[in-house]
């Protein structure tokens, strides 16, 4: 059965690094669903949050296939019940004198900011759970989404799970 499955994935802070590990998955047909990547706490690591609709099996062949690329020091299928994982999201959305302070009730409700407002549009930003930002923009798209941008997720595995390797760049197979 496909469904969404997400792995972190630390890899080398080198150039390139990003599309080797994104023509991987192109290369075999298999549509990202969302992508995010930054720095650690370690310089020379970034770690790659990859979202992707999959059976089990294509997932373990996707991780083989990760762990023989030279730069990636360690694949991790993160389990949904156990991370901690949030998106951002910026919204335009139309907005009149008379309808401006609804939307910022809404903005509220879902702990989210209004971080720019002109005569005719309020922009949002607001971070979460994917589901907790599709509900935001269902409530929002009555009021007019003039413009959306969404990051990707980025996730870490709940308590004590450490997902930086302990010994340095050597690979973990």
């Amino acid at each position: 059965m496909r469904e969404v499955k997400t792995l972190s994935v630390l890899v080398e802070n080198k150039t390139g690094v990003l599309a080797r590990v994104a023509g991987l998955f192109a290369r075999r047909g298999y549509n990202i669903e969302s992508l995010a990547v930054g720095p650690t706490d370690k310089p020379e690591l970034s770690r790659i949050t990859i979202s992707v609709l999959v059976d089990q099996l294509v997932l373990e062949q996707i991780v083989k296939q990760l762990n023989k690329l030279i730069e990636v020091i360690k694949v991790t299928e993160l389990d949904e019940e156990h991370i901690v994982g949030r998106e951002l999201i910026l919204v335009k959305v139309h907005a009149t004198h008379s309808t401006r302070g609804e939307i910022i009730d809404i903005v509220q409700l879902f702990r989210g900011k209004t971080v720019d407002v002109q005569i005719d549009t309020v922009t949002i930003e607001a971070t979460g759970s994917p589901d907790k930002l599709e509900a935001l923009v269902e409530m929002l798209r009555p009021y007019g989404i003039r413009e959306l941008v969404q990051s990707g997720l980025v996730a870490l595995g709940r308590g004590n799970t450490n997902q930086n390797h302990k010994s340095g760049l050597t690979k973990n197979n």
